[in-house]
């Protein structure tokens, strides 16, 4: 019956082409098709864990996912529904590949627009080639940009009545706390998702993601897996904590009163020096780490850049406002995303920030500008 699924997944894709016109028509086409390929490759996990030629290894993680899954229900409140019960084998490293692209003087990332999800700060590609094809286009507009990996996705519960979104063999094989994280995460953008407000979706689903994992980690993982997941969280949150001061140094350049003159030149010295002190900080910082993860972020900060600090910030920025949220509610998780839901249905991104610095009496500095649909060059 799993075929059959992809017709209606097929009228969709088409529909969605009538709505977007010509110009995108490739685009879309590769999107649309790009997920009904993962659909089609999913099958559910008792398929899985019944099949004599699946390894014991897979079959292990398989059956943790569902322990996840079902955790993610009764005790976070995230939607117990298709998604995340089924499982697809890829047979590449990513489900997708992101590009974002950033003036060479800002952090604001450049926009794309889509139905249904609104305008967001990346524009995501099946294929690794063509997102490289579509970096290079961006560079001749001035930009300087990023390609990175992406292991999974949400379609925000459009998609449950086809099967729902797939566990998939680009994450499988995660640490069991990083694991439970991710399901929480993506689990998250189907109770609440706001159309072109990217930094408030992605740092309330990583709000969601941290505090599920670490209730996680606590009530269910053994020592084994609370061990293995502190190291690996500790090398990432100190990365992350170098990542924000870099984000906030290049911020300070890039709002300077040499930009406001636009004096490249001089805007452009600082910048580097900036960008000088966060790789030599790094080289500092990864001599204290040890195990198989010592050198995970070498490849990110060789290639950094405006493009890949905006998209980063898009995950952080808000996050320490909805962990105060949720403890603001009484760590009660139906008032917290009642909570989040109200700010969410104010009209504008400032009366969003706002709204949360009054909740929580967290500042809300932007250290990631709100995407821009230009993409010109400037603060």
């Amino acid at each position: 019956m799993r075929p059959l699924r992809v017709l209606p997944a097929l009228a969709l894709a088409g529909s969605l082409l009538l709505l977007t016109g010509c110009a995108d028509l490739g685009y879309y086409w590769q999107s649309a098709s790009g997920h009904i390929g993962i659909m089609r490759a999913a099958k559910p996990v008792p398929e899985w864990l019944a099949d004599p030629s699946v390894s014991a290894a897979l079959k292990t993680k398989l059956e943790l996912t569902q322990r996840i899954r079902n955790f993610a229900s009764a005790e976070l409140g995230l939607p117990d529904n298709a998604s995340y019960k089924s499982y697809a084998d890829l047979h590449r490293p990513a489900a997708v590949w992101n590009v974002v692209a950033a003036p060479p003087y800002s952090l604001t990332l450049k926009s794309w627009c889509f139905p249904v999800a609104g305008c967001v700060g990346y524009r995501g590609y099946y294929s690794e080639e063509a997102a490289k094809a579509e970096a290079e286009e961006q560079k001749k507009q001035d930009l300087e940009v990023a390609v990175y990996p992406v292991p999974a996705y949400s379609t925000l519960g459009w998609m449950n009545w086809a099967g729902g979104d797939p566990l998939l063999s680009t994450f499988i094989g995660y640490p069991e706390g990083e694991l439970a994280r991710i399901v929480f995460h993506e689990l998250a953008h189907q109770v609440l998702y706001v159309a072109g407000d990217t930094v408030f979706n992605e740092s309330y689903a990583t709000a969601v993601e941290r505090i599920g994992g670490a209730m996680w980690l606590q009530r269910e993982a053994g020592d084994a897996a609370r061990r293995e997941y502190a190291q690996f969280d500790a090398q990432r949150q100190d990365f992350r904590a170098l990542a924000l001061n870099t984000r906030r140094a290049l911020t300070q350049v890039y709002e300077s009163p040499e930009a406001k003159a636009k004096d490249w030149a001089r805007v452009d010295v600082m910048k580097q020096a900036a960008m000088a002190d966060f790789r030599e900080r790094y080289t500092k910082l990864k001599a204290g780490w040890s195990g198989p993860r010592q050198n995970a972020y070498d490849a990110w900060v060789a290639r950094a850049n405006n493009a890949a600090f905006g998209a980063q910030g898009a995950y952080d920025d808000l996050v320490p406002s909805f962990e105060k949220l949720f403890e603001r509610e009484g760590r009660d998780w139906p008032r917290f995303y009642a909570e989040v839901r109200r700010i969410a249905a104010l009209p504008t991104t400032e009366e969003r920030r706002v709204a949360l610095q009054a909740a929580t009496g967290i500042l809300q500095t932007q250290t990631s500008p709100e995407h821009d649909k230009t993409g010109d060059r400037g603060a």
